[in-house]
């Protein structure tokens, strides 16, 4: 590629990058005082005792985890779908959605509290994905789509379990609880429930950019990975780890977020036609964005919240058909 052209792309993704983070502090304001109670700028500078409580306990912990949660959806998805190759790959690929939500679901039956039902969807999530790494390993060979098909796989069993937890379930209250978990929100989030959660999120992100380039290098043929001196299957391992983390965090505090590891990370790709690092900031950004927005949506288009899912999936779904008439056309 001629150093025109790469400079070029390079000036394109910073200016897209520039534009998103525009974005991300606008809608970071804007869902600082929306929602239900209304926020007072006025009464927040004056000091008033009921305002700072909301804006303290609920309000900011409700926007980091959506700047943060969107963010790290939108890197995580970025790296599976370079490490699998497939501009269609999500958490679920290896289990970690589904894993969550049986966790989930068994915190709402067995224990009590928010802080139980999201330690035991991150603990869910990361048996799940143990179990698909471990499944994986029997091929020593460690090739991508073993570890796809164990991924199926554990995705199956986690289905099975849930399904049997909710016929268990009580219909009026648990049975609910754990549908409305599924579908995703933001609003049982506060100060004290998401601390650590957020801390191994940044962590964990933290350790996937400084790995950016190992990363790339899986998106090659494995063979020539091997050539270049790669230990393509420990590498792989430590990646696919290191973002099941943080999606596993996320998901533990929000529920299922339907799209967002999807959209962000493939319409970056969109936009820089490349794999380097601004089109993994970039990613990160654009989850962010749409996360923020579709939470500030589910808070005020309606008299009582929705799940956040709803917005993500309104534009995902165009998104994948977008895709599909592209592809169709391309051929």
């Amino acid at each position: 590629m001629k150093p025109s052209t790469i400079l070029k792309k390079r000036k394109r993704t910073e200016l897209f990058c520039l534009i998103a983070g525009i974005l991300v502090l606008g809608l970071f304001l804007l869902s600082l005082i929306s929602g239900k109670y209304p926020l007072s700028i006025k009464l927040l500078i004056e000091g008033d005792e009921m305002q700072w409580r909301v804006f303290r306990t609920l309000r900011l912990s409700r926007t980091l985890v959506g700047l943060v949660g969107g963010f790290a959806l939108g890197v995580s998805g970025f790296v599976y779908q370079t490490v699998f190759r497939n501009p269609l790959a999500s958490p679920d690929i290896i289990g970690v959605s589904s894993g969550a939500s049986a966790g989930a679901a068994a915190g709402i039956l067995f224990l009590s509290g928010a802080t139980a039902v999201t330690v035991s969807a991150f603990v869910g999530a990361l048996l799940a994905v143990a179990t698909a790494l471990a499944l994986s390993g029997i091929d020593r060979n460690g090739r991508s789509a073993t570890i796809v098909l164990a991924g199926i796989a554990v995705h199956a069993l986690a289905q099975t379990v849930l399904m049997y937890l909710k016929l268990t379930a009580d219909p009026e209250r648990e049975l609910a609880s754990i549908e409305y978990w599924i579908m995703g929100s933001l609003s049982g989030i506060s100060s004290y429930s998401m601390s650590f959660n957020l801390v191994l999120c940044i962590a964990c992100i933290a350790v996937l950019f400084l790995m950016h380039r190992q990363i790339i290098l899986l998106s090659a043929d494995e063979g020539e990975a091997k050539t270049l001196g790669v230990n393509v299957g420990v590498l792989r391992l430590i990646v696919l780890l290191t973002a099941t983390l943080v999606v596993s965090s996320v998901v533990s505090l929000t529920g299922l977020i339907a799209f967002v590891g999807l959209l962000a990370p493939h319409g970056a790709r969109l936009i820089t036609k490349s794999n380097r690092m601004g089109t993994m900031w970039l990613s990160g950004l654009m989850g962010s964005v749409i996360l923020l927005g579709a939470d500030i949506l589910a808070r005020c288009v309606a008299r009582t919240e929705l799940p956040v899912s709803i917005f993500t999936s309104l534009l995902g779904a165009p998104f994948l058909i977008f895709l599909i008439v592209r592809g169709r056309k391309k051929i």
